[in-house]
């Protein structure tokens, strides 16, 4: 894995260019597979997990699209390496955490993932920008479909594709969409759409997905089910959502810049003045003050910064993306010191500091 890129460059789903991308950070589909005739990763043996590490591997090679991945033994890096990739969207937390025979095939734009002895055998997982679920189901489908005609998937007729978690037996398939939803929380409406959405079936989480929590306002939209239910149906169920959830947080804006705009302001001014002048920060006020400026500067009260600016700051503050850069390891206290600096810089100079 070419970190040194990594680090410098800026995933498709950060460059806020997607459809309703000022609210809609990323679309994203998963997919979770297992081969046939090997028990599930939790019931394999170190020796079975190696096998299939290993088959899936060399056959992704034979797929026009896993000859343009790069692919990298996650047993082989370091602790600050693996929690880069999750910061990154790129592997989960649990990937990371694992142990035994597992890897990741990324793509050049990041767009595409294959995550090999995560929960399942293989998960496939593409992420846009923006609201473009249709153009992810279709890029997954074609990726997917590529990998099936070469791999023997473990596939019951009346059960769908096998899993190891229940809920995810059947298609297989995790539709979610990242929104960020800060004038819903500042009017104390969310816990009200998040009831909503809990009847209807669909799960709340945080910016890293499972077990995470929402800093800085950004929640994950995702179904829970997929049993007895297509793929299109599953999309849709999202699909048909989100605009509502747009609609909400559209009007929720107006309504603070209509009744309240001299406070926001006043709040979008405070984040931005102690991002750009603090000398120690955590994660999680930085989240949250990033969270506040991104508003600003989509209702025009910050100018000169672009909302792709802020969205690459989200992740290049994050603690493993600031130790790549720094090139060191830093213990909390010198990463919230570390991280002020960096983004004293950033505003100062208007391009983060890599040095």
């Amino acid at each position: 894995m070419k970190f040194e890129v990594l680090k410098t460059s800026v995933g498709e789903w950060l460059k806020g260019t997607g459809p309703e991308s000022d609210i809609v950070m990323s679309s994203r589909v998963r997919l979770a597979r297992n081969l046939a005739h090997y028990p599930f990763v939790g019931r394999a043996s170190e020796t079975e997990r190696s096998e299939i590490e290993c088959f899936l591997r060399s056959h992704l090679k034979k797929t026009s699209v896993g000859s343009h991945l790069e692919y990298t033994n996650l047993g082989g890096l370091e602790d600050l390496d693996r929690q880069f990739l999750v910061e990154r969207q790129l592997i989960s937390r649990e990937h990371a955490d694992a142990t035994g025979a597992r890897g990741v095939a990324i793509d050049p734009a990041e767009q595409v993932s294959l995550m090999i002895n995560e929960e399942d055998h293989l998960r496939i997982q593409c992420i846009h920008s923006g609201l473009d679920l249709e153009a992810v189901w279709a890029q997954i489908r074609g990726v997917d479909q590529e990998i099936e005609a070469v791999v023997p998937y473990a596939f019951h007729e009346q059960w769908g594709y096998l899993t190891a978690c229940p809920t995810n037996v059947g298609t297989g398939i995790r539709v979610s969409v990242m929104l960020h939803l800060p004038a819903l929380v500042i009017t104390r409406q969310i816990d009200k759409v998040f009831r909503s959405l809990h009847k209807i079936s669909l799960a709340v989480r945080g910016l890293y997905g499972e077990g995470s929590q929402a800093f800085g306002d950004f929640y994950q939209i995702s179904n829970q089910i997929t049993l007895g239910r297509t793929e299109g149906e599953l999309i849709a169920q999202v699909a048909d959502v989100v605009p509502v959830l747009i609609d909400y947080e559209r009007r929720a804006r107006e309504f603070l810049l209509q009744e309240t705009e001299q406070n926001v302001h006043d709040q979008v001014s405070r984040a931005f003045g102690i991002l750009r002048t603090a000398q120690t920060i955590s994660a999680e006020e930085t989240m949250q003050l990033l969270s506040r400026v991104r508003m600003g500067v989509l209702l025009g009260l910050v100018d000169d910064l672009h909302v792709s600016d802020v969205n690459k700051l989200l992740v290049r503050t994050q603690p493993a993306h600031l130790q790549k850069m720094r090139g060191v390891d830093l213990d909390t206290k010198d990463r919230n010191i570390e991280r002020a600096r960096f983004l004293r810089s950033y505003f100062e100079s208007g391009s983060p500091d890599d040095n």
